[in-house]
């Protein structure tokens, strides 16, 4: 198959790895703004009866969306047999039903774009709470892959005698796998979120723990609220300092700073989105 990558504006290391291991073309194309902050798209690499691969972690993604849009269509208009996305993070999954009366299902309306103008879709542990699965949203073939074994072998070769403390109720399952690779103990918060910035947990059981050291484990950081009040708490009965693990490291406002001021001994995540606390190659 005759299969050509390109890299969206800050995915060139990945888009590497990846033609690498696929031994593919890396194709070469300009995305620029105008002066009136349009953008201007380029593709400088013949597509014709090729197969292209766009490569776009999607964190920010409302400056992302058009980029990666018009590329597509340029390619496509370029006689490209097919324009397929690597996304590791894919935004827009949170808001997966009405909480508030007026509110928009913004999962729904976002998988509805990149379905019309992507052929297929691969990412990483998307956020999937209320969802058995992105087919319930994309109308186009998905791949999703995941990061708990490569999760768990870090916590092996770099933590000695781990407890993992996983976010709510709802992630019980996925920090059980991990825990479970990681031949370790596992506990999960019960939590109570009031609003982006306002969240209040309890840890429960940690009295059996006390001389293990605290990973705290969640698909996406953002805020990096829930980990901070658990912090606390775990400060206040005497824990050793925790490990702070992250498949995405979205990383909102001053959220990894305060991470670090709030305690955590280290701050890990996953290559998905380029990020200093990168440490868990998982592409």
């Amino acid at each position: 198959m005759n299969i050509i990558y390109f890299s969206l504006p800050g995915n060139e290391e990945l888009t590497n790895i990846l033609a690498q291991k696929s031994k593919a073309e890396i194709g070469k194309s300009e995305i620029r703004y105008f002066p009136d902050k349009e953008t201007y798209i380029r593709v400088l690499s013949a597509v014709k009866q090729k197969h292209v691969v766009l490569v776009c972690t999607l964190h920010q993604p409302d400056d992302k969306l058009l980029p990666l849009y018009f590329l597509s269509q340029t390619l496509k208009s370029l006689g490209a047999l097919s324009v397929n996305l690597i996304s590791p993070y894919l935004a827009y999954m949170r808001q997966d039903k009405v909480f508030k009366e007026g509110e928009g299902i913004t999962s729904t309306y976002f998988s509805k774009l990149l379905s019309g103008f992507a052929d297929s879709l691969i990412t990483i542990d998307p956020h999937l709470h209320r969802r058995s699965s992105l087919n319930e949203i994309y109308t186009i073939p998905t791949k999703v892959t995941h990061a708990a074994d490569h999760i768990s072998v870090w916590i092996k070769k770099n933590v000695s005698n781990p407890v993992l403390i996983g976010p709510d109720e709802e992630s019980e399952q996925w920090v059980a796998d991990v825990a479970k690779k990681a031949e370790a103990n596992f506990t999960v918060l019960k939590k109570v979120r009031r609003g982006d910035n306002d969240v209040e947990v309890s840890v429960p059981h940690m009295e059996q723990y006390k001389t293990c050291t605290p990973i705290l484990v969640d698909d996406i950081i953002s805020t990096g609220r829930t980990m901070i009040e658990t912090l606390h708490h775990l400060k206040k009965l005497g824990m050793q300092a925790p490990v702070c693990i992250g498949v995405h490291a979205v990383f909102a406002e001053q959220a990894y700073q305060n991470l670090k001021d709030a305690g955590a001994a280290k701050i890990i995540t996953c290559n998905t989105i380029p990020h200093p606390s990168n440490q868990i190659l998982v592409t």
